[in-house]
């Protein structure tokens, strides 16, 4: 089950991480890369919206296999769906932004 508010509270840590840095792109590529699952979180009409940006086959397993194993997840807030389509793309590995 998401908790919607600790996805708020880690993309606001996930916000002031990317703000304090100097290079603001490299900061993002870090905090993708070292979590399991990275959620994007972005205003919806029906509240809050989401789009998986890294981890799709990790949550897949976990929902088919109904498992509770252990996994790292943040979230990154975006404006809406565009940017976190956009991230997605811009932050898989070379391979499948090759093919996309």
């Amino acid at each position: 089950m998401l908790d919607f508010d600790e996805l708020r509270e880690l993309a606001a840590d996930v916000r002031v991480f990317v703000d304090i840095a100097e290079d603001k792109a490299e900061a993002l590529k870090a905090v993708i890369a070292a979590y399991d699952v990275v959620l994007a979180i972005f205003p919806s009409p029906d509240g809050m919206g989401l789009h998986v940006i890294k981890g799709k086959d990790i949550l897949d397993r976990l929902a088919s296999a109904r498992s509770n194993a252990m996994y790292s997840h943040t979230a990154i807030a975006v404006p809406d769906l565009e940017h976190a389509q956009m991230l997605k793309i811009l932050t898989a590995p070379i391979e499948q932004r090759i093919a996309a």
